[in-house]
C-alpha cells in the first residue's frame, strides 16, 4: 500500500485523528438521517483533533444503480459498472459536507481520487495499492472535517475502479493507519456484532468483544457487519475496530487484534464457538474429469479462478477412478456463470448447484475438542439436513447446505453450540449417531 510519494501509512500524524465510517443504511435516504450522522461528526469535532469521515451510498443507491446500469445494457462493462457506481458514494460525501457546512463544521468533501486512493487489479473488486494523503492532510491542517467517498480509487491510468461491496470500510481502515490513527469506529444499523443473524436467531448474543481473527473468519463466512479485507488490514496494522449504532448509544462491539486480546481467557476455557455465520447466496462447483483416463485436474482450475478473482471456499480436491480426478468447491452465486466459463478451457464436466448456502461454526481451537464436527454433523443431521461439503480448520467449520434450509440450519446449530442462559437443546443427544459421546 505504500509508493515512493505517498506519505508513509504508519507515520504518527501531528494531532490525533479520529476516522469514523457509515454505512448505507445510517446514511438513509432523508434529510432527518443525514442531520443525525452530521450531528456525531460534529461532536467529534468539537473533542479536538482531526476527523476523516468515510460515507457509503445512501440506502439502496448501489443497487438502484446496478439495475439502471442492467437496464441499459445486459452485460455492463465493468469499467462503466465502476464509473457508475463511484456517484453513490460521491454524492454522499457532498451531501454530507453540505450539512455539516449548516451545522457550522468547516467540511470538504473528496472522491477516492482526491483522497489519494490508488487501486490495481479488476473493475470491482480493485485492492488498494497506494495511498497518497497529501492532499488529505492539508485539509485536516485547515481544521476541516475530510469526508471521502469510500469504496473507490483509481488505478494506474486514471480509471475508477471499486473495492467491491462494503468496500467502504476497508477504505476507512486504510486512512486510519495511513494517518496513524489508533481506532476506526464503523457505524452502522445493528448495535454491533451478535453471534448470528438477530433476523434468524432472535436470542443472538451481542459479542462485545471479538479477536481479529476470528472477526474476519465470521467476515468470509458471510457476517455483513465487516468487509473481510477491512478486518484484515487492521489486524496487520494494530488499529482496533469499534463496530456500533448509527441510531443508539448502546456500547457496540471492539475487535481487537490477536496481541490485544491477551486479556481473554485462556484458550482450554474459553468457549470455542464465538458465532454462527450464513453465506445465502452461493454456487457448489463441482469440476470432473471427462474420463478416468485424463489428465489431472490440478492447480490449472486454480490459477484460473484466481487470476480472475473469483473467491473459492469449501475446496475438496479428490480422485475417483471411476468417475475421473476433479474439484468441488463453491463460489458466490454471482460469480457461477464466470466460473462455467472460465472452465470450459479445460477437459473437464462442469456441474452447477446455484442454490445452496454455507453455514459456518467461527471461533478458536475448534478441531481441538473432537467432538465439535461430530455435534455439528448430527445436529444438522438430527433436523432432517444433510450438508453437502464441510470444510474445516481451527477457526472455522462450514457446511453447504441447500439455500432453503439456510435459516433452520443457522438457528439449530446457534441453539446446540451457543444455548441461551439455564437451556439446553436436546439436538445434541443426536451426536453420539457418529461415535462423540455427548
Amino acid at each position: 500500500m505504500a509508493s515512493a510519494s505517498s506519505s508513509a501509512l504508519c507515520s504518527a500524524a501531528q494531532r490525533p485523528v479520529s476516522v469514523l465510517k457509515f454505512g448505507g443504511t445510517s446514511m438513509g435516504t432523508s434529510p432527518e438521517a443525514l442531520t443525525r450522522i452530521a450531528r456525531i461528526v460534529a461532536a467529534a469535532h468539537d473533542r479536538g483533533g482531526d476527523v476523516v469521515v468515510v460515507v457509503s451510498a445512501r440506502g439502496d443507491c448501489t443497487d438502484r444503480l446496478i439495475d439502471e446500469a442492467r437496464s441499459a445494457g445486459t452485460a455492463p462493462p465493468g469499467r462503466e459498472l465502476d464509473q457508475l457506481l463511484a456517484t453513490g458514494e460521491a454524492r454522499s460525501a457532498a451531501l454530507l459536507a453540505i450539512a455539516l457546512h449548516e451545522l457550522r463544521v468547516p467540511a470538504v468533501s473528496l472522491l477516492g481520487s482526491q483522497a489519494g486512493f490508488t487501486v490495481s487489479g479488476r473493475h470491482e473488486n480493485g485492492r488498494i495499492q497506494a495511498l497518497d494523503t497529501s492532499r488529505l492532510r492539508q485539509v485536516l491542517a485547515r481544521g476541516e472535517v475530510a469526508v471521502v467517498a469510500g469504496f473507490q480509487g483509481v488505478n494506474a491510468v486514471g480509471d475508477v475502479v471499486t473495492l467491491g461491496r462494503g468496500g467502504s470500510d476497508t477504505s476507512a481502515v486504510a486512512l486510519a493507519v495511513a494517518l496513524g490513527a489508533a481506532h476506526c469506529e464503523i457505524y452502522t444499523d445493528v448495535d454491533g456484532v451478535f453471534s448470528a443473524d438477530p433476523r434468524i436467531v432472535p436470542r443472538a448474543r451481542p459479542i462485545p468483544l471479538v479477536r481479529g481473527g476470528v472477526m474476519s473468519e465470521m467476515a468470509h463466512a458471510g457476517a455483513r457487519v465487516l468487509h473481510a479485507r477491512s478486518v484484515e488490514l487492521a489486524g496487520r496494522a494494530g488499529v482496533t475496530l469499534h463496530v456500533r449504532s448509527t441510531f443508539s448509544r448502546n456500547p457496540g462491539t471492539v475487535v481487537v487484534s490477536e496481541q490485544e486480546g491477551a486479556d481473554f481467557a485462556m484458550l482450554e476455557t474459553e468457549e470455542r464457538v464465538t458465532a454462527v455465520s450464513h453465506e445465502q447466496h452461493s454456487a457448489r462447483i463441482t469440476a470432473v474429469g471427462t474420463s478416468p483416463g485424463a489428465p489431472l485436474l490440478g492447480t490449472e482450475v486454480l490459477a484460473l479462478l484466481a487470476d480472475a478473482s473469483v473467491q473459492i471456499d469449501v475446496l475438496t480436491r479428490y480422485t475417483d477412478t471411476s468417475h475421473g480426478h476433479g474439484w468441488d468447491f463453491t463460489v458466490p452465486a454471482a460469480d457461477a456463470d464466470t466460473v462455467t466459463s472460465l472452465l470450459t478451457s479445460l477437459p473437464c464436466r462442469v456441474v452447477v448447484d446455484p442454490a445452496v448456502a454455507k453455514v459456518s461454526l467461527v471461533g478458536s481451537g475448534l478441531m481441538s475438542d473432537t467432538h465439535t464436527l461430530a455435534r455439528m454433523l448430527n445436529t444438522l443431521l438430527a433436523v432432517g439436513i444433510d450438508p453437502l461439503s464441510l470444510s474445516t480448520s481451527q477457526s472455522r467449520i462450514s457446511a453447504t447446505v441447500a439455500e432453503a434450509d439456510c435459516s433452520r440450519a443457522v438457528a439449530t446449530l446457534h441453539a446446540e453450540f451457543m444455548p441461551a442462559p439455564g437451556l439446553r437443546e436436546e439436538t445434541g443427544r443426536a451426536t453420539t449417531a457418529v461415535g462423540a459421546p455427548v
